[in-house]
């Protein structure tokens, strides 16, 4: 028998998922290109050319006993070296190697921070809507998520619930930004506001609360809009990055976590964290994986392919009479479900092959999430399909 603790978790296994495995049915049912699968964040746009040939050259020019064996449970010490260096640049940063925890992936930096900084009972505060693996992160610590309650259209943090909500047994915060699934981004005002409570509120409880900016998508950002580099703001910030989406690299998990040495009890965090990713079973990040991001630095994945999907599926959606949050990060778009249910508006939208996720996967109802990281083909070819599906609804004739 399974533990109970797993028992609830396959029960509630996540949606997106279980969207992308059904879709990969239909498509041999239907054929794939009959088929236009919205639900899962797999970047359809290839990795950097520079990312294979390094691959190569470091296989090749690399001792080999070295390159896959084992290191610190933080990381090569250069690779992170040359991360702080890089950070620095472009953010105006101090960072150093001892600021750098390598992981697998920004999800195994969270979990990571997490076994780091939780006891039991202790609460860890997020926005809604937000990404909803982060409900079982926190609960495998036995602790518990708190959610703020979503303000739409501009899901501008509500600052007043948001304060309510912090207790003595809030241990950090958690904003993604930009935001999956609703491709907003916390602009530097917010930023500014969330900050201001917490600094009020540490005093007042006498406690560290620490926030923690979830990162992946920090690259991908539309019209000169910025992403606020939240050490800044907030002394006590800890940053959680991948290379899933900025490089086009979700399969190979590689990310890290920035710890500054500001925070409270910086020594102690940081050897905690490396002896964290040991416990968790990661050991450390994977070898090669992490040569190969120090040789491709400065390499982008190609934004324009995105903000082209981002514009023809926004513009088409309003054609068709839907109202939608106008993405300005990620490669989400958040649209409004034209009746209450979204579970049931998914349901019919599923009539026309078209795969969404319901946003109460996120926190949020009367929403769905539609994740543009496909060819621009689908996103044209699917167009037909959301018409019908607007005309079933009578947004249009």
């Amino acid at each position: 028998m399974i533990s109970k603790k797993m028992v609830g978790l396959v029960k509630g296994s996540s949606v997106i998922r279980a969207m992308f495995e059904e879709g990969k049915k239909m498509a041999q049912m239907y054929g794939a290109e009959n088929v236009f699968d919205f639900s899962l964040g797999n970047p359809n746009v290839p990795a950097p050319q520079a990312v294979n040939d390094n691959i190569v050259k470091i296989v090749q020019e690399e001792n080999s006993v070295v390159l896959h064996g084992y290191m610190s449970n933080v990381g090569f010490e250069d690779v992170r070296d040359a991360i702080a260096k890089s950070l620095n640049k472009r953010f105006d940063l101090d960072l150093e190697a001892k600021n750098i925890v390598m992981t697998v992936g920004a999800a195994g930096g969270l979990n990571v921070i997490f076994k780091t900084l939780l006891d039991p009972n202790d609460e860890v505060i997020t926005f809604a809507p937000f990404f909803g693996e982060y409900k079982n992160y926190v609960s495998n610590f036995d602790a518990n998520l708190v959610v703020v309650n979503p303000n739409p259209p501009t899901f501008e943090p509500d600052y007043v619930d948001f304060e309510k909500k912090i207790s003595e047994k809030t241990k950090a915060v958690l904003v993604n930004n930009p935001n999956n699934p609703t491709g907003i981004i916390y602009k530097k005002e917010w930023i500014e506001k969330i900050a201001s409570i917490l600094e009020k509120k540490q005093k007042e409880y006498g406690t560290s609360i620490y926030l923690i900016s979830d990162e992946p998508y920090r690259e991908l950002v539309y019209g000169g809009e910025e992403v606020p580099y939240l050490t800044k703001y907030y002394r006590n910030t800890i940053v959680g990055y991948s290379y899933s989406k900025s490089l086009s690299l979700p399969g190979e998990r590689i990310g890290y976590l920035v710890i500054p040495t500001q925070i409270d009890d910086y020594e102690d965090v940081f050897a905690a964290a490396g002896v964290a990713t040991r416990i968790l079973g990661f050991v450390n990040a994977p070898s090669l994986q992490q040569k190969l991001i120090k040789e491709c630095l400065d390499e982008k994945t190609n934004i324009e392919a995105y903000n082209k999907n981002r514009i023809r599926l926004y513009e088409g959606l309003q054609e068709c009479g839907f109202e939608c949050v106008k993405p300005e990060g990620a490669f989400y778009l958040f649209m409004k479900a034209p009746i209450e249910d979204d579970s049931e508006f998914v349901k019919v939208a599923k009539e026309y092959n078209l795969l969404l996720v319901p946003a109460s996967s996120f926190g949020v109802k009367g929403y769905v999430r539609i994740a543009y990281c496909v060819s621009y083909d689908t996103i044209e070819r699917s167009m037909t399909a959301f018409r019908k599906l607007a005309q079933r609804y009578g947004l249009i004739k």
